[in-house]
């Protein structure tokens, strides 16, 4: 295997969602500084939902006319144009238009839709290219893809975005009472700009681009992939004996005689076949969007530092799973099951802290922070782990199956987005912790 292969393959993941994942990371920057406030959160979710019409055709166009879709040519239209989203936002983030009366951030809004309509449909385009190399590099692409939420983070975190100094703030009622004494959240000012941070963004779309070329038109790549090659995004002749993982439809009418099912190779029943896929959007569903979503919620009220701190060991347990995968690359059902059912359990304990905020269990003691700080990483390590199971057993099957694969991680986000904006947005059902003052009986 070549190191440069691996190289590039996890560069190329990491344009996956670098862009959308340092969007997030940057709020607590930009909110301050727009008309919406921290309604942005919100309208950021819709937004994302809505660019899931980008994974939608790419999956209609290779079910109802596979072979139609130049691959290449996708790939290099949605890494150009996130590159050219996140540049543009370094400019007018801040830009607003008057819309029924009020001043709107139109130019974040638009930008920030064509930002989530790139990484979306990046898990049914990249993924499918993916199989044009060899089933090791997959494990590479989703350290990348990890990496692509961490990378942000970091820098996030030497920009010091969201840094909270508790200090003292003395009230007193008169000069003779006692003044008592208050603990005050304070917000740091940040080491560099919204704007130097999206040109990064827009620097790290431009690697990505440059990962993607090269493993098109690189010799050393080239020379691993005789039966693979590309010339202008076009599949050579060579390549004929696998036509079939392009037009080989997914699912094929019942009936017809096949080893276990028409699923790819037919080396999973049907039964077989719906477990994985219902695995794949439950831990996406939570992985992506349903325990993030309170994070906050859950590790606040434990202190500023317990947060920032399972964020971050959150963020490495991502590339972290994925590169175990690399040395383990098991494809046991019944260990996916085991680690599902792990993580789920571990999710289920931060969801309840959550729920109990800003009074959750061991609020008052070291022992809790320990405790949450160690579910969150458990949690991500486990079904992240999960997930590269599932995109090796796919890979096995075919192309078809891998860009079903990204569909299916696009519902399963799309399910927990429905599921958890009305409570947390809507109905208000869960309560904010001060980072510095928990007051708990």
């Amino acid at each position: 295997m070549s190191l440069l292969t691996h190289l590039l393959s996890c560069l190329f993941g990491l344009g996956s969602w670098v862009s959308i994942n340092g969007l997030w990371v940057e709020l607590p920057l930009i909110v301050p500084q727009i008309p919406e406030g921290w309604f942005l959160p919100s309208y950021l979710s819709v937004l994302i939902q809505m660019a899931n019409v980008g994974p939608l055709f790419i999956t209609l166009m290779h079910r109802f006319k596979p072979g139609v879709l130049n691959e290449a040519a996708v790939v290099y239209v949605i890494i150009a144009l996130g590159t050219l989203a996140s540049f543009l936002l370094g400019f007018f983030w801040k830009e607003t238009l008057v819309v029924a009366g009020a001043p709107r951030s139109v130019a974040l809004l638009v930008l920030t839709f064509f930002l989530a309509t790139v990484d979306c449909t990046s898990s049914v385009t990249f993924l499918p290219f993916m199989m044009r190399l060899q089933p090791q590099y997959l494990t590479s692409y989703f350290i990348g893809e990890g990496v692509s939420g961490l990378l942000p983070a970091m820098v996030a975190l030497i920009q010091g975005v969201g840094v909270v100094r508790c200090v003292n703030a003395t009230q007193s009622t008169n000069r003779t009472s006692n003044a008592t004494a208050e603990l005050q959240a304070q917000y740091q000012p940040a080491r560099f700009s919204a704007e130097e941070f999206f040109f990064f963004l827009s620097a790290m779309m431009l690697v990505c681009l440059a990962a993607f070329i090269l493993l098109n038109y690189h010799p050393s790549v080239d020379r691993e992939n005789p039966n693979s090659r590309y010339t202008n995004g076009v599949k050579q002749k060579a390549q004929r004996g696998r036509k079939w993982a392009e037009q080989k439809p997914m699912m094929e009418p019942y009936g017809q005689k096949k080893p276990r099912s028409s699923f790819g190779s037919g080396s999973y029943s049907w039964l077989q076949v719906s477990y994985i896929f219902v695995v794949l959007g439950w831990a996406n569903a939570l992985t992506n969007v349903v325990l993030p979503s309170v994070q906050s919620y859950s590790c606040l009220p434990y202190g500023n530092n317990a947060y920032h701190l399972s964020a971050s060991l959150a963020a490495v347990a991502n590339p972290l799973a994925c590169f175990i995968a690399m040395f383990f690359p098991i494809r046991s059902l019944v260990v996916m099951g085991v680690l599902t059912v792990c993580g789920s359990a571990v999710g289920a304990f931060i969801m309840g802290m959550a729920a109990l905020s800003p009074c959750p269990l061991l609020v008052h003691d070291s022992a809790g922070a320990v405790i949450i700080v160690l579910s969150w990483v458990l949690f991500v390590l486990s079904l992240s782990y999960v997930k590269v199971m599932i995109g090796l057993i796919l890979r096995d099957e075919g192309h078809g199956a891998l860009v079903c694969c990204g569909a299916v991680v696009q519902l399963g986000s799309l399910l927990g987005a429905a599921t958890m904006f009305p409570l947390v947005s809507v109905f208000g059902f869960f309560s904010s912790g001060d980072p510095c003052n928990t007051r708990c009986p």
